[in-house]
């Protein structure tokens, strides 16, 4: 049976039952992937003619429109198929790893915004914008994204202290320097594509800021010279942080506009009131040829999602990794 592979327009020869990241692999057609085990979707692909088997084989997915997203070392060819893979030029391949990791400081950033930085004891790669999970204790595990780059020798994160969140509990009132910490990754699809020339929007609710600041230093440390509009959107004044850094930003990057929208209160000399999405609409029109990076609640990523494509960005050019929070 044959797997017609897109936008490659190449057919590959494979056995039934085949496993579709595998097939991929054998055949030498980039495909992104790390965890192999359907955790961190980032061999995410689209089937678009043809039927699948996903996980252990026992459930049949036919193609379904939007519904026909697979992860590829998920799925098993069960008959000739189209198969749409994402972008074949931006291809990572970051094999997950787990590494013993250590403590170095805990600070506040906000009054409810921990910054956690952590030392491996093994490098591990990945790409701006993905994340890892940290299991502090066999009880205590919860991903979270990284806000640095892999180059610098060390693991940053914010961390959002959930009211009687059991993990976020944990990390305010019981974790300390010299601690050791479990590091599972990388993980996420919502990682910066190094080899895009055209604008980037890039929309942070929150700790969400993380990921986002990953992303803009890496833009920076890969040269690129692309315009990019920040949207960071917080509840209240006192929920801004990371200014210093934005403004360090600005100065490598002279291409990076950053906009500060707080729900309510905020100063009209510095910050915008509202909602990241109404500033969007209110700034830009037509956005074809963007790459949108989204960070932050569901809510917010999804109504942000749904501005981004009203402005004509495509949907395989929209990239995120909602944050849930898991009552943690």
């Amino acid at each position: 049976m044959d797997i017609l592979v897109q936008p490659l327009n190449r057919v590959i020869r494979v056995q039934p039952g085949a496993n579709l990241l595998k097939a991929l692999q054998d055949a030498q057609v980039p495909m992104s992937y790390s965890c192999m085990a359907g955790r961190c979707g980032t061999c995410r692909c689209r089937v678009l003619d043809g039927e699948v088997m996903e996980g252990s084989g026992e459930q049949q997915r036919p193609f379904d429109g939007e519904q026909g997203v697979v992860l590829a070392c998920q799925t098993y060819v069960t008959e000739s198929c189209t198969i749409e893979i994402p972008e074949p030029d931006e291809v990572v391949v970051h094999p997950a790893r787990i590494v013993k990791a250590t403590v170095v400081t805990i600070e506040d950033l906000t009054h409810d915004i921990k910054r956690l930085v952590l030392r491996p004891a093994k490098p591990v790669e990945f790409s701006p914008g993905q994340y890892v999970q940290l299991q502090f204790t066999p009880e205590h595990a919860r991903p979270y994204s990284m806000a640095g780059l892999c180059g610098d020798g060390l693991f940053e994160f914010h961390i959002r202290l959930v009211p009687d969140g059991r993990v976020t509990g944990y990390i305010a009132h019981e974790l300390k320097a010299g601690d050791s910490v479990k590091v599972s990754g990388p993980l996420g699809s919502a990682y910066l594509r190094r080899k895009h020339e055209g604008p980037m929007l890039c929309v942070a609710g929150g700790t969400g800021l993380a990921p986002i600041l990953s992303i803009l230093r890496g833009a920076i440390a890969q040269g690129m010279k692309n315009p990019i509009h920040l949207y960071f959107g917080v509840r209240s004044p006192r929920d801004v942080y990371g200014m210093s850094w934005l403004e360090q930003l600005k100065r490598e990057h002279p291409g990076l506009t950053v906009n500060v929208v707080v729900t309510s209160g905020g100063n009209p000399a510095t910050q915008r009131c509202g909602l990241v999405t109404d500033a969007i609409e209110q700034d830009h029109g037509d956005l074809s040829g963007w790459r949108a990076y989204l960070c932050g609640s569901p809510p917010m990523v999804e109504a942000a999602t749904v501005v981004a494509r009203r402005r004509g960005i495509a949907a395989e050019h929209i990239y995120a990794d909602a944050f849930y929070t898991q009552g943690t």
